[in-house]
């Protein structure tokens, strides 16, 4: 089961800063909330982040495998480097790695 993600940040901001539930554009991409990607995006949008907590962040973060594949058809169209990416997308070239051998399958229908 996914978490409802526009009802956790809609809670959230409510409690901390309700004058941005005000803005349309808020609204609009809290109801578009159906992926990793757009979280992050919205995440850093109405919170601006110091290096440390950004850094935690990334260690913390997780992807759902819809970004996965999407980050890994991304590469292989543009025949990017696993180094690149990993840099690019500031994610382990170990990860990666491990991502192409657990959807191998799937990469190769698409």
């Amino acid at each position: 089961m996914r978490p409802n993600y526009n009802r956790i940040y809609q809670d959230l901001l409510q409690k901390q800063n309700p004058e941005k539930l005000e803005c349309p554009k808020i609204r609009e991409q809290l109801s578009r909330l159906d992926s990793t990607e757009e979280v992050l995006k919205l995440n850093e949008k109405l919170f601006k982040q110091c290096k440390e907590t950004s850094k935690t962040n990334q260690q913390l973060k997780t992807y759902d495998k819809k970004m996965m594949l999407k980050l890994l058809n991304y590469q292989k169209k543009h025949n990017f480097s696993t180094s690149f990416m990993s840099k690019k997308y500031n994610i382990s070239r170990t990860t990666f790695a491990k991502w192409k051998k657990i959807l191998e399958e799937e990469l190769q229908t698409n």
